[in-house]
């Protein structure tokens, strides 16, 4: 057999359901976005707004879980889509974002910083060219995908 004209082995199907040879294209994730995408920012402002004036821990229970809530259903898109967005400039904000919640969270007395912090990481995140947000640190190019 020659060696150039092999089919390619067929990939498993689990690397092919968590790795897609292209993003899935789900048609209602778009209007999901936008609506848990407004959510968070407020619940997420609520949160942070409230930390400076010493708001206790009852007082911003819900603000917390819609943020939680709205964030996880939002990143739980882009993952349902393909899991490579974790090595693309997109999906390194989040897991940025998200250790920068946590150190937050680790530390109640400094949490302001750290919140602040999170906040200018995903609003880079949410509004960087398309060239940064795509760009895989694995395959170190650009990985164009339609939105």
């Amino acid at each position: 057999m020659d060696p150039l004209h092999e089919a390619r082995p067929a990939r498993s199907n689990l690397l092919t359901l968590l790795f897609p040879e292209a993003p899935r294209h789900f048609p209602w994730a778009r209007p999901a976005q936008l609506i848990l995408r407004s959510l968070h920012i407020a619940a997420m402002a609520l949160v942070v707004g409230a930390i400076p004036f010493g708001a206790p821990f009852e007082a911003l229970r819900l603000p917390i879980l819609l943020t939680l809530a709205s964030g996880a259903l939002l990143f739980a898109i882009d993952l349902a889509r393909d899991l490579a967005i974790l090595s693309q400039g997109s999906g390194v904000a989040v897991l940025l974002k998200l250790g920068l919640l946590g150190m937050g969270a680790l530390q109640p007395a400094d949490r302001l910083p750290w919140y602040l912090a999170a906040t200018l990481v995903a609003s880079v995140g949410s509004h960087m060219p398309g060239s940064w947000r795509h760009f895989s640190f694995l395959h170190w190019k650009v990985m164009r995908y339609p939105d």
